[in-house]
């Protein structure tokens, strides 16, 4: 999976994310579901468990920075 096809995709986070944080989300990708270690983009967000998120960077092979898709 490269970069560019993971940016824009949504998730739901699974664990925590937020300052001193390593959170999770899970994302579907290549036809199933997948988990990534997650980062809020803007680094001093929390982003609770639950919350739908938008991928906005892609580091591989498991990590992303994401940001809350309605602005919660």
């Amino acid at each position: 999976m490269d970069e560019a096809s993971m940016v824009g995709l949504m998730g739901r986070v699974t664990g925590t994310v937020g300052p001193g944080l390593v959170g999770e989300v899970i994302v579907r990708v290549r036809g199933g579901a997948e988990h990534f270690l997650a980062y809020a983009a803007i680094g001093t967000d929390r982003i609770e468990r639950g919350t739908m998120v938008t991928v906005v960077e892609y580091l591989p092979p498991r990590t992303v920075y994401v940001s809350a898709m309605y602005g919660g």
